[in-house]
């Protein structure tokens, strides 16, 4: 009886909206009609906020289709997947597309929302169908090879995913495509080195450099492929190019560069290198490699002076935790105070994430070039501060 009557209360309610638009304004004939953007925001938001899903639901099923009302069912289906309802959202999807009175020219609209609802699902054979239907069309064929692309990238097909985004690029100048074709492209260069095909994976490499040219993925493939044909200093060289393509990523060649030196080359070696690198980009992970250059080349005394002086302007954990260790060390001990400092910052680390998207917040400490939740490539970075870089 209770949702009887808040059916009731809702359908009174929208009606009386309605009627109120349509003898407004004096009485004047023209009005705006229910596919209004704005004006669906606010119906919307008044329906959700006083009712529940199942008055909401019941009062779709009994809402008539027609190219004043089909915006007002999307918006509801859209609702209720972002609410994560994904399967109330498909109900009203394929309920709207199965309608008779539906007009021709939104029936694309409610398929690509429908391949989305799919998609949420994880229902990626019956989303790519959808999906496929629609590539063709005039006004929702891009949107929906942006969204196969997506359910490839899910189900690592790489070798399609390339071909409809190599197909979008030739169409549009969007940067953002490229980007994403360069890492696509990067995804199958890593598969050809899974397999030890080398020329294969600097092609793609190189290939994924030509779309994007701050690639960084691309590039440190490219010095992986290095090392792997004991071209070490060239390796070394090719690290550093990270720097000019987007500073963010620094620490992670950084660390590549130092086991590299470690392993092959000369940590010394590098002093001036990484000075100039980190006046130009200061960050922990350059400032510990910068100090243990240092401390081979000159002594560690050296190197602590110039760890504490540099964490007096720019303090760290990380720094804070190589300087009591180096300290103690140089004076012959580990007193009980260092080794307290050293377990409390070891156990702060270790519970912080080391990486989050810019783009959506996801964070954790293992690096994803693509991201696991927004699902865009290249925004998982490294964390800047007191605790990270």
């Amino acid at each position: 009886m209770d949702i009887v009557l808040q059916w009731l209360l809702l359908t009174a309610a929208v009606a009386a909206g309605w009627l109120a638009g349509r003898l407004g304004s004096n009485g004047r004939r023209t009005r705006k009609t229910i596919s209004d953007e704005e004006s669906v925001r606010d119906r919307l938001q008044f329906l959700f906020t006083n009712y529940s899903d199942q008055a909401v639901e019941n009062f779709v099923q009994s809402l008539a289709v027609n190219k004043d009302t089909v915006s007002l069912h999307l918006s509801i289906g859209s609702h209720f997947r972002l609410k994560g309802e994904t399967e109330r959202a498909i109900l009203i999807h394929q309920n709207l597309l199965a309608r008779p009175e539906l007009p021709t020219r939104f029936s694309p609209q409610v398929t690509l929302e429908l391949a989305k609802d799919y998609l949420n699902a994880g229902l990626l054979d019956r989303a790519e169908a959808l999906l496929h239907q629609l590539m063709g069309d005039r006004d929702y064929g891009r949107k929906s090879a942006q969204q196969l692309i997506e359910v490839y990238q899910q189900e690592k097909e790489w070798g399609k995913a390339a071909d409809v985004a190599r197909a979008l690029t030739k169409g549009d100048a969007d940067p953002g495509m490229f980007k994403v074709l360069a890492y696509i492209t990067c995804e199958l260069a890593e598969e050809s080195l899974r397999h030890d095909d080398r020329w294969a994976a600097q092609k793609l490499a190189k290939e994924a450099l030509d779309y994007d040219q701050s690639c960084v993925r691309a590039t440190l493939i490219l010095m992986k492929l290095l090392i792997r044909q004991g071209r070490f200093r060239d390796a070394a060289n090719q690290s550093l190019k990270v720097f000019d393509q987007n500073p963010e990523f620094g620490p992670e060649a950084v660390d590549r560069l130092m086991r590299l030196e470690n392993e092959h080359g000369d940590v010394g070696r590098l002093g001036k290198k990484l000075r100039k690198l980190y006046e130009n980009y200061p960050s922990t992970s350059l400032l510990l490699a910068l100090v243990e250059s240092v401390e081979r080349s000159l002594g560690r005394p050296a190197a602590i002076d110039l760890l504490r002086q540099e964490l007096e302007m720019r303090p760290s954990v990380r720094g804070l935790l190589r300087l009591v260790e180096m300290a103690g060390y140089e004076k012959g001990m580990t007193t009980d105070e260092g080794r307290l400092v050293s377990r409390i910052g070891h156990l702060i680390l270790s519970n912080r994430p080391v990486y989050r998207c810019a783009n959506c917040g996801f964070s954790g400490q293992q690096l994803h070039w693509l991201c696991p939740s927004c699902k865009q490539w290249e925004t998982v970075r490294p964390i800047q501060g007191v605790e990270a870089e």
